[in-house]
């Protein structure tokens, strides 16, 4: 079994907000993967299904974000699993918006719910980092995260939430390298349109010849 951790804190009123990245793919993995309904176990919100060859319990921790390791730590405990087959996602603010990282241990980087983690199951357990961007100064950092995406952002989250959710099977795969090149490229903007030329090279507008010193 492969234990799968978005993070976020519960209720209707953090929804939207920037440090509940994790449990918006949490729920987009639920729709896209089939997985059956969510029902309260482990101090969490827990939803379980396969995703390719892996049987995965998804788990959304109902404690809080600074206490996410003591509902991530029941469940590795019962289920005996090793770090190596848990996987947490959550919101990083030293990445820039839209991007990813993933990573098998390390340090907490500041984030209350990944140090809680590593307290109660230790460091070694992938990594999901899903960039949200920095307010600016370390001081404003509590609040920004406890903010909502601000509605000009919703379309870029909406769009790597779809990528990392449709990608999950290489990361459980253990391609950490694909899944993270595949997520990039879906979440890319557009590069601009070329500019069309006639049979001859000329842009509209043009002349033929002009430029050329003829």
């Amino acid at each position: 079994m492969q234990l799968l951790v978005g993070l976020g804190n519960p209720g209707p009123r953090h929804a939207k907000n920037r440090h509940n990245i994790g449990f918006m793919v949490a729920d987009e993995i639920v729709r896209r993967h089939g997985f059956g309904p969510w029902r309260v176990r482990f101090q969490a919100r827990v939803a379980e299904g396969r995703i390719g060859a892996h049987r995965v319990l998804l788990m959304k921790p109902e404690t809080y974000m600074n206490e996410s390791g003591r509902a991530v730590g029941e469940a590795v405990r019962f289920f005996k699993l090793p770090p190596g087959d848990v996987t947490v996602i959550y919101d990083e603010i030293d990445l820039k918006a839209g991007k990813i990282k993933v990573k098998t241990g390390g340090g907490a980087g500041g984030h209350n719910g990944i140090r809680s983690l590593d307290s109660h199951i230790g460091r070694d357990y992938r990594r999901v980092r899903l960039g949200v961007g920095h307010p600016g100064h370390k001081d404003l950092v509590h609040g920004y995260v406890l903010q909502d995406f601000a509605k000009a952002e919703m379309p870029g989250v909406e769009k790597l939430v779809d990528a990392v959710a449709s990608e999950v099977p290489m990361l459980l795969d253990g391609d950490e390298g694909a899944f993270m090149s595949r997520v990039a490229h879906l979440t890319a903007p557009p590069k601009p349109a070329k500019p069309k030329t006639d049979d001859a090279g000329t842009p509209p507008g043009g002349k033929k010849g002009e430029g050329d010193g003829l």
